[in-house]
């Protein structure tokens, strides 16, 4: 093998790794940001877990974070407690951050 080669394996699995990380962020901001709106909701405990996990999962449904706000908008809506998405977008960017400490104090 060359060092080409070893290189350009190197970058492929760097790029996994990041790709990865991002996932999890991803997925632990949207837990969180669950976990909030479960609390706006009067949700406490195994039920408010149980909400974070459906709005982890609904980061699935569609590329991007609009299915989220989407689902988290039209909860809080029903709820009365109507939230507009700048500000359910907003405190995602908070929680990214957050998501980002703990996913990063676990990996070391």
């Amino acid at each position: 093998m060359t060092t080409f080669d070893d290189r350009e394996k190197a970058f492929e699995a760097q790029y996994e790794h990041d790709e990865q990380l991002k996932f999890k962020v991803n997925a632990r901001r949207n837990k969180l940001l669950g976990l909030w709106a479960a609390g706006l909701l009067g949700k406490a405990g195994a039920e408010a877990e149980a909400y974070a996990k459906e709005v982890v999962m609904a980061d699935f449904e569609k590329p991007g974070d609009s299915d989220v706000v989407h689902k988290l908008m039209s909860d809080l809506a029903a709820a009365g407690k109507p939230m507009e998405d700048h500000t359910i977008r907003k405190q995602s960017e908070r929680l990214a951050e957050e998501a980002k400490k703990q996913i990063m104090s676990e990996v070391r």
